[in-house]
Formats: C-alpha cells, sequence, structure tokens
C-alpha cells in the first residue's frame, strides 16, 4: 500500500531540493550560548531566540536542578486528573504578576496555548478578527473553532476597521494579533488596536511570544510599550525564547477566561502539566527579571547598535522595534547560499523563504541576544559585508 504514496513523497521532496527550498537541519553539539559548537567549529549564533541571553544561565540551570531534586522528574498525567504540584501555581502567578493580569494557565507550549484557546470560548455565532501575519499556531488555533473568520492587512488599521464593521453581524468579537511579528520584527500597534476594539466593542488578545522581554522600556512587552495594560483580555506567550529558552507556553488575562480554559481548553486538558524543573528554572528567570533591567537594557543598546550599521553598510532590513532584523534578499536560493557563506565565516544563521515567508520575501532572519557581546555584533556586521559583496548583494 505505500508504495504510490512513498513514490509521491518522494517527487515532492525531490522537487523541494531542486528550487533550493529544502531544509536541513544542523546539529549544535553543547549549549544554546552566543558563540556554539556546529560540526566541530565554533560560530556566533544569531537564529536564536534567546533574547536575554538566559538560555545557559547559571542560576537557571541550578534552579531546574533543585526543582528536580525537590520535586522529581515528570508528572505522567494531565491536571484535571492528577492535579499540579505548588510550583506550577508559582509560575503562573509570576507569570500574571508580570503582566498585569487576574490568572494564567500553563501549556505544553505556546503552539498550545494558540491552538487551545478559541474553539472554548467562541461559537459559530462568534467573530475572530486576525492579522494577516499572525504565527502558524494563531492560523491553527482559528481552524479549530467555528467562529467567522474575518482576517486584516498587517498592521493595517483601516482594514482592521472594515473588518470589524463586518462582524458586527455576530455576537461577539475578538482581534488577534502577534506582539511582535516573527519574520519582520514590527510591534503591532496596540494602542490603535484597543482603540477599535473598543469602538466596535471587541476583545483583545495578543501573543507575546517575540515581544515580551524584549519590547517596552523595561521589556515587559506591548502593553508596556504603548500602556494599554487593562485594555488587552488575552495574552499568550512562551517559555522558550526570552524566558529561559526551554518549553512551555501560557495564556494569561481575565480570571473568567482562564477559568473557561481550566474547564474546556482541549490542548491544556489532554497534555501533562510541563515538567518540574522547567518550572523552577521559569520561576528563577521572573526572579532575575523582577531583580534588575540589566539584561533588557544590554538588548536594546546591542539592537540598536547592529541595526544602525547594517543600514549604514547598504543592507535593506525591515523597520524593526524588536530583537529582530529581516535582512531581505528577496531571492530563495541567494538567502540559502548567503546563510551557508556565513556560517563559513563563523557566523550562525538561517535563510528564511517560501512558506515561511512570502514568495519572493526571502530574507536572513538575524536576532539579537543580551548575551552577545560588542566584538561578537562586529564580527557578524564584517562577515555580512564580506559576503554580500560577494554574492553581489552590496556593491
Amino acid at each position: 500500500m505505500y508504495g504510490n504514496f512513498q513514490k509521491y513523497l518522494q517527487d515532492e521532496l525531490a522537487s523541494i531540493r531542486e528550487a533550493g527550498l529544502y531544509k536541513n537541519e544542523r546539529l549544535i553539539e553543547g549549549p544554546q550560548q552566543a558563540a556554539i559548537s556546529v560540526g566541530g567549529k565554533t560560530v556566533l549564533n544569531f537564529c536564536a531566540n534567546n533574547y536575554l541571553g538566559l538560555s545557559n544561565n547559571p542560576r537557571l540551570i541550578q534552579a531546574a536542578k533543585d526543582a528536580m531534586d525537590r520535586r522529581g522528574y515528570g508528572m505522567s498525567s494531565v491536571r484535571f486528573i492528577c492535579g499540579c504540584q505548588d510550583l506550577h501555581k508559582q509560575l503562573e502567578a509570576a507569570i500574571s504578576e508580570y503582566f498585569h493580569t487576574e490568572d494564567t494557565i500553563l501549556y505544553a507550549a505556546c503552539f498550545d496555548a494558540n491552538g487551545g484557546v478559541f474553539e472554548p470560548l467562541l461559537t459559530k455565532d462568534d467573530a475572530i478578527i486576525s492579522d494577516a501575519l499572525n504565527h502558524a499556531s494563531i492560523i491553527d488555533g482559528v481552524r479549530l473553532c467555528k467562529a467567522v473568520r474575518y482576517r486584516y492587512a498587517n498592521a493595517d488599521m483601516e482594514d482592521l476597521e472594515r473588518q470589524l464593521q463586518a462582524a458586527q453581524a455576530q455576537r461577539f468579537r475578538i482581534v488577534v494579533t502577534d506582539g511582535v511579528f516573527s519574520m519582520d520584527g514590527n510591534v503591532a500597534p496596540m494602542d490603535k488596536i484597543c482603540e477599535l476594539a473598543e469602538k466596535y466593542d471587541a476583545l483583545v488578545m495578543v501573543d507575546e511570544s517575540h515581544s515580551a522581554g524584549v519590547v517596552g522600556a523595561t521589556g515587559h512587552g506591548v502593553s508596556e510599550f504603548y500602556n494599554t495594560y487593562g485594555r488587552v483580555d488575552i495574552y499568550t506567550g512562551t517559555l522558550g525564547k526570552a524566558f529561559g529558552g526551554a518549553v512551555g507556553g501560557f495564556t494569561t488575562g481575565r480570571k473568567e477566561i482562564i477559568d473557561m480554559l481550566r474547564q474546556r481548553s482541549r490542548p491544556y486538558l489532554f497534555s501533562n502539566s510541563i515538567p518540574p524543573s522547567v518550572v523552577g528554572a521559569a520561576i528563577e528567570t521572573f526572579n532575575i527579571l523582577r531583580e534588575s533591567n540589566a539584561l533588557h537594557d544590554k538588548l536594546v543598546e546591542n539592537v540598536n547598535y547592529f541595526r544602525d550599521k547594517m543600514l549604514e553598510a547598504g543592507f535593506d532590513i525591515k523597520p524593526t522595534q524588536s530583537a529582530i532584523c529581516a535582512v531581505m534578499l528577496y531571492d530563495a536560493p541567494l538567502s540559502q547560499r548567503f546563510a551557508a557563506a556565513l556560517q563559513e565565516e563563523g557566523i550562525y544563521v538561517t535563510g528564511f523563504f517560501y512558506p515561511v515567508v512570502p514568495q519572493g520575501q526571502a530574507r536572513i532572519r538575524v536576532q539579537i541576544s543580551a548575551a552577545h557581546e560588542r566584538e561578537h555584533l562586529d564580527k557578524c556586521i564584517a562577515a555580512f559585508i564580506k559576503v554580500g559583496k560577494e554574492l553581489g548583494v552590496l556593491k
């Protein structure tokens, strides 16, 4: 039976390779940090979501070990059957404090948080109005819900208003957006989104995966950036980026919303709680961020320096308000050749192309970290300039 299907898959994979779009996975031989070992060679990592440089932080490692010693390795059950540990409730409280919300629910990943947020809250009588560049997890979550779907052009408030007007036909409405759009690095205009939501009687949800720990005066995300505390009803996010880089996601927001998710959100009800070691380390992450803003300050300094130097060199970079710098190349095979050449220069990045980004919008997404030192940034910039000239991107 498998024969015909196998042939189909082989042909499809061959066509992906021929188009220069095949995704090869590379092996990191050591911990995640600014300088990593790949294939026995030390390279500088500029494609991780390690925004605050906490992925190999000694305090987090020790907190994970301590939690495992005190609370064991795994939970071996879902929460509504077998409960959770006190550590899980402590982490949920820490997340609620960080985002100025009423309650928080933990998930195995933010993909699960976004996948499990819409269906328990909305029916076919309701409407979801989603930004066109929202993450795949939001798109999949919307697909699992029977609510009427509307889409507006990325961060386009005129289009959002048109969709909100059309959605007046439904009972309840929710506007959902990424806080930072992961491929471009721009921040959603949350103040204007909240104004329109209030005008047209809609809820507001934002995915903080690439914005929490990054944007805002102290890195607390889009509501700090735009002063929209109390106006956003639902935040989702991850522990896998700025907050230590492990696994785990969360939804935080209005008390009744979180309570309903505990009753009906399928990824929560039918997945194990995240392990004690991850929870313990995550609690320590929020302790670190409560103590000092030094990591965020360094991240902002690094981003500004890198962006300004790359623009001076002549690179086409998407306007960014985050730690993501999209170096536009527009050609998919070129993005792969460029990334491979950079790795030979000791710079570890990835070329992005369709279907991850739209056709003709290929790029290298550079992600800056507080773990990067000035010499790391200078080496990266110099390598980009060298390869850019070799491949005809720069004159």
